[in-house]
């Protein structure tokens, strides 16, 4: 999967954002966070990592998974358009995007990883 990096002149604000969001990380994403910098998968993730012009949660730059971890906002018509449209440029881009509920992770995790372990079986 290649590397794909924002536009040079949004680029620095950007990383600078997704820095302030790994110093600022949901509950839901240290859970998931733990998990996946464990290894347990033998495959390396990435925070709040600049992609395009997106910060993603989680991503896989080897095996192109992007895993996304949404709050209560993301149930809002407007933003689940955007959402939609920001998944639709990733897929573009190559990679494959899994969403789970900030719920899901705190409340079921055994769920999501069985979830993000079939997508690498």
């Amino acid at each position: 999967m290649g590397y794909k990096t924002a536009s040079p002149d949004r680029y620095g604000l950007l990383k600078a954002y997704a820095r302030e969001n790994r110093k600022n990380a949901t509950v839901a994403e240290d859970v998931l966070w733990d998990y996946l910098r464990s290894n347990p998968l033998g495959i390396k993730f990435l925070r709040q990592h600049v992609i395009g012009d997106y910060i993603v949660d989680f991503v896989s730059r080897h095996s192109g998974l992007v895993i996304e971890v949404d709050g209560g906002y993301h149930s809002d018509p407007q933003q689940q358009n955007d959402d939609q449209q920001r998944e639709e440029k990733l897929e573009q881009m190559g990679y494959h995007v899994m969403r789970f509920t900030n719920e899901e992770v705190l409340n079921d995790k055994e769920y999501v990883v069985e979830q993000i372990e079939s997508y690498f079986k």
